[in-house]
């Protein structure tokens, strides 16, 4: 059978294609977040990554799960990247569904990631893939509505415009946000990258539910900040870049506390 050029033309056009379709934080947010984390890495835990990783630095290894998603033989890691939870749950509600939580996403799967990278003798293919899926799943757990509803597949199905332009509201948060901001991954980690030491030993010593139990505040107030058919431009960036910032310099604080102490 001789080959078919329109039909490969038009899976090359799927394959670059899918994996922007739908990824927390979009490729800079990512990368941010993995900027900021190596800041904060410990000169041994830079070690034990460069065994894993070699050249390839935590910003840019970041993205991998996402560029991915075009292969069908990782499919299966869809459900990693988020946890739905209800509208209006307290902080003890949310907590106690993840005491409990056995299902298949991005919290119960952090958790079995690290005690995976914690086994000395684990094997180097496998080093590999699951330091690269940690990083990103702890960006996207940073990611307000990866921590939203599923009726509405954390906004996915609310639609919106951004400055006139279609986008659904998961996507203002993924990637929209941050592009407005016109800054490169590493201009953006420089100009958000300011703790105190007071301020990241309160962060570092954050659990996982802790993380999610304020990405999912944040999610609530988006939430409740918009409707669908709304029009949003430079009044909603105004009002929600600083939690943006935020959350991005979290997620790299609380990367690098995850890191230091799986490779301590």
């Amino acid at each position: 059978m001789k080959n078919n050029p329109l039909k490969k033309t038009a899976f090359l056009i799927l394959f670059l294609y899918l994996p922007f379709c739908s990824m927390a934080w979009g490729v800079l947010g990512h990368r941010i977040v993995g900027q900021i984390a190596d800041s904060y890495l410990t000169k041994n835990t830079k070690k034990e990554i460069y065994k894993i990783l070699g050249n390839e630095s935590i910003a840019m290894s970041s993205n991998w799960p996402d560029f991915i998603k075009s292969d069908p033989a990782y499919a299966y890691l869809s459900p990693w990247h988020y946890i739905n939870l209800k509208a209006g749950l307290s902080e003890k509600a949310v907590k106690d569904y993840l005491a409990t939580d056995t299902v298949t996403d991005a919290y119960t799967k952090v958790n079995w990631l690290t005690a995976q990278l914690k086994n000395k003798n684990l094997e180097q293919d496998k080093k590999i893939l699951y330091l690269r899926l940690l990083i990103h799943i702890v960006g996207d757990l940073h990611q307000p509505l990866h921590t939203g509803r599923y009726e509405d597949l954390g906004g996915n199905k609310i639609k919106v415009t951004w400055f006139k332009d279609p986008y659904n509201l998961h996507q203002i948060w993924d990637e929209r946000l941050i592009d407005f901001q016109q800054l490169s991954y590493t201009e953006y980690a420089t100009a958000i990258n300011h703790t105190t030491k007071i301020q990241r030993k309160e962060w570092q010593a954050e659990p996982v539910s802790e993380w999610i139990w304020q990405s999912y505040q944040l999610a609530e107030k988006i939430y409740a900040d918009v409707k669908p058919d709304d029009k949003l431009s430079y009044q909603y960036n105004f009002k929600f870049v600083a939690p943006l910032n935020q959350q991005l310099l979290k997620g790299g604080v609380h990367l690098a506390a995850l890191l230091n102490d799986i490779f301590k």
